[in-house]
């Protein structure tokens, strides 16, 4: 008779796109194929050829009718990867920010019971990071942001804005992710309601890739992300001194 540790786990890697042709075929090429079992990528409205490339690279594509923004495409992700039978999800994004080389590891220590969620910290150093091309001004954001919420949360995670990450199943089947925003700050909204079910969450120190195609938000978006990180971060703690006066 098969132990826990010996089922094997289907592992899928979600890719959440837009106009991400570019950069796509680098980040499918760099996805250990022995570890992961499907590449699902969910296209949302691009206007360049995402949907032709990732069809001709054999992944599952699913598009868009309307453009539902990053946290809209995220929530369609996670629902195709729980349909399909996925124990372990890897949320990647497919612009070659992020080295996907790295994916054996955070499967690795959610398949062996370490952590119910890896997230991949792009801050290592305050040179490597800066030195890999993350602007200042985002850099700075970053860790003003990541330090309140470790405040608010007891928490002490060198970066909650990461856009890889690792799931087990039962933690996206617990924390209602559909009721999230279609926006940016979907990311912040998860990690918060993770801490608060009292999910293990783990870290992996990922090389900073930022160059011209790797998407990144400006800084009026970043502005919106920052605000509504801040909202949600004291929602959680209203929340949480409403329950423990109750």
């Amino acid at each position: 008779m098969k132990t826990h540790h010996e089922k094997k786990l289907k592992v899928s890697v979600v890719l959440p796109a837009y106009n991400a042709e570019g950069t796509l075929k680098m980040t499918f090429d760099d996805i250990p194929r022995d570890i992961v079992d499907e590449i699902i990528l969910v296209d949302d409205c691009s206007n360049d050829n995402t949907v032709k490339l990732a069809h001709d690279l054999g992944m599952f594509v699913y598009g868009h009718k309307f453009n539902l923004g990053y946290g809209g495409n995220q929530k369609t992700c996670y629902s195709i990867a729980l349909e399909r039978g996925a124990d372990i999800i890897i949320m990647l994004h497919p612009d070659y920010q992020y080295d996907a080389r790295l994916i054996s590891y955070f499967v690795g220590l959610i398949r062996d019971g370490y952590f119910d969620v890896v997230l991949g910290s792009r801050i290592r150093s305050r040179k490597e990071t800066l030195r890999g091309g993350m602007p200042v001004y985002k850099y700075l954001a970053n860790r003003a942001l990541s330090i309140f919420e470790n405040i608010v949360t007891g928490q002490n995670l060198s970066e909650w804005h990461t856009g890889m990450r690792a799931y087990r199943r039962n933690v996206l089947e617990a924390i209602e992710y559909k009721t999230f925003s279609n926006d940016f700050v979907f990311d912040s909204q998860a990690l918060f309601k993770i801490v608060e079910k009292g999910f293990i969450i783990g870290e992996i120190p990922v090389p900073v890739r930022y160059f011209q195609e790797a998407s990144s938000i400006n800084f009026k978006r970043s502005l919106e992300y920052g605000i509504g990180t801040v909202i949600t971060a004291l929602t959680y703690l209203l929340r949480k001194l409403i329950r423990s006066n109750g």
